[in-house]
């Protein structure tokens, strides 16, 4: 009966803990990779613009752990790609290149988060 009692609560607490990680999963750190003048032209709600070829130096401010969703987008997906792969060469493991901004805007507006298929 005890062992039947712990497999109960290991299953419950497993079930809870799944249950957990996607309702309570992370939102993805949203970058705009533009220029500056590109984002003040318009952007994503929530975006952070760090241009692309700053972005190895100031992502640890912004996704402390190499395991934080990103989300990087630019005009067209080119400048995101670069700074994907710059990320993914730091480290980083659950970046998502959402491509132009249009793109983008649509896809976090349906609540795409990284690491999904949308």
């Amino acid at each position: 009966m005890q062992v039947r009692g712990f497999l109960h609560r290991l299953v419950m607490s497993m079930g809870v803990a799944l249950w957990a990680s996607v309702v309570f999963a992370a939102a993805p750190v949203v970058i705009d990779v533009r220029t500056p003048e590109e984002f003040a032209a318009g952007h994503v709600d929530g975006a952070m613009n760090v241009p692309y070829e700053q972005i190895g130096g100031r992502i640890a401010a912004l996704a402390p752990g190499k395991d934080t969703p990103v989300v990087l987008y630019c005009k067209s997906g080119r400048r995101a790609g670069i700074a994907q792969q710059t990320l993914r060469d730091m480290g980083y493991s659950k970046v998502e290149n959402y491509g132009g901004f249009e793109d983008a805007r649509k896809r976090l507006a349906g609540g795409c988060t990284a690491g999904t298929n949308c």
